[in-house]
């Protein structure tokens, strides 16, 4: 007689589907009653029909830098390249056009909300916790679709989505991995700001490089990135010369032509600024402000970095872009996907969570006066405080880090990846 052999446990990705049936269909609810919500606030994906502009300007041979679009009369603001990226919604109608963008930036919510899993808990992405990285990322995804940034990125019909998770790719591949940097390279090509993300690695590799004497991810990825960026723009130089010319020696220094610095949605310091001193051009104290806070800023990120603490310097690379840029509208803000994910995971305390969740998700920065007649340049305490809600939040998760970095050493340090309990169950076994 054959010796019996006990059955093998369920393996975790193979164990209990139903709790991940029902994170998909909770997210598939939201979704769908995300996109009843937006027909009825009868959003015009504004943004997405100024790409749409963009691209047929670029096939009819004409001026990108002159164009305009839309009854808002708004004005290209992108690199060249950004065009390029815009043609395939030529290929189809602006209704079928308008469909396509809300269901792809959907899709792009649960991407960034599994990229940013991963980022801050590395051990999800291995294949005994594929099921528990699908089921975390559904219900993360049916609940922060809610918040401002991304409502008013669906709105418009933005691509802050896109470039998000372009970024998170690549902080995101394996080590030694030869794609890293694509991402980044491309959407510094489409969207300058991610160009920061260039700078944390490139510092954080270059420190890593002189303590170690040899080659890292950090700079690796750096050096992909810069590539892929010279090369897309280098292309555009070669195929649009006269439209990278207007940009790269007008339009890039032409802040004005995406909005005025003082609308209540521009959440970026010098929104702030020009709020608190009632102008439209906060100048010089602009500069010196993004300066001190930026390089501050960056300072705890590359720390952060070469103590091998990714998500740390992501997160806080993203919003000292967020911060110092001249114009940051409320819907770049879908970075608090990934600090909301990150807190919950480093201080597991709820009430701090909920309340940082709370400030992306209250629409508050739309409580004050913001009409086309300008009131913001007129508005009082309690109003500035609700305009600046993203800015403080952030100015908060700097201090927080700041102050626990300055209490302990090792207080920001990440916690080691720990594998599953049936995994070291087995293990145990084989060893024994």
């Amino acid at each position: 007689m054959s010796p019996s052999v006990s059955p093998s446990p369920p393996s975790p990705s193979r164990a209990r589907p139903w709790p991940l049936v029902a994170a998909a269909a909770a997210c598939l609810i939201s979704f769908a009653a995300f996109w009843v919500a937006q027909r009825v606030a009868h959003v015009n994906m504004l943004d997405v029909m100024v790409y749409r502009a963009e691209a047929e300007t670029l096939r009819a041979g004409g001026d990108l830098y002159a164009m305009r679009a839309t009854s808002a009369n708004l004005a290209m603001t992108y690199p060249p390249f950004a065009a390029v990226l815009f043609l395939p919604l030529t290929l189809v109608g602006v209704p079928l056009m308008r469909t396509f963008s809300t269901a792809g930036n959907l899709l792009l919510v649960v991407a960034l909300v599994r990229l940013s899993l991963q980022l801050v808990r590395p051990a999800l992405a291995s294949p005994a916790r594929r099921a528990d990285l699908w089921r975390t990322t559904l219900w993360v995804a049916a609940v922060v679709v809610w918040c401002e940034p991304v409502w008013t990125t669906l709105r418009y019909g933005q691509i802050n989505l896109l470039v998000a998770v372009a970024v998170l790719w690549d902080l995101t591949r394996r080590e030694g991995s030869r794609w890293a940097g694509l991402g980044i390279g491309l959407a510094t090509a489409v969207k300058l700001t991610p160009g920061l993300f260039v700078v944390l690695l490139l510092a954080a590799g270059l420190l890593l490089w002189r303590r170690d004497r040899g080659m890292n991810q950090w700079l690796r990825t750096a050096l992909t990135a810069t590539g892929v960026f010279l090369v897309t723009t280098l292309a555009m130089v070669a195929a649009l010369p006269a439209d990278s010319r207007t940009f790269w020696t007008r339009t890039l220094f032409e802040t004005g032509r995406v909005g005025h610095a003082e609308e209540t949605a521009n959440q970026s310091l010098s929104g702030v600024l020009a709020r608190l001193m009632h102008t439209d051009a906060p100048g010089l104290w602009w500069l010196a402000a993004a300066v001190l806070l930026g390089g501050a800023a960056m300072a705890l990120a590359v720390r952060a970095a070469v103590r091998g603490d990714k998500p740390v310097a992501v997160v806080v690379t993203a919003f000292a872009a967020l911060m110092v840029s001249p114009i940051s509208w409320s819907h770049h803000w879908v970075w608090c996907v990934p600090l909301l994910i990150l807190l919950h995971d480093r201080t597991r305390a709820w009430w701090l969570t909920g309340a940082v969740a709370l400030a992306f998700a209250s629409f508050a920065l739309w409580w004050v006066p913001h009409d086309p007649g300008r009131p913001e340049l007129d508005q009082n305490a309690g109003q500035m405080l609700l305009s600046a809600v993203y800015p403080l939040t952030a100015l908060a998760v700097f201090a927080g880090y700041a102050l626990a970095v300055r209490r302990s050493p090792r207080a920001a340090a990440p916690e080691a990846p720990r594998e599953p309990v049936a995994v070291r169950e087995r293990q145990a076994v084989a060893k024994e």
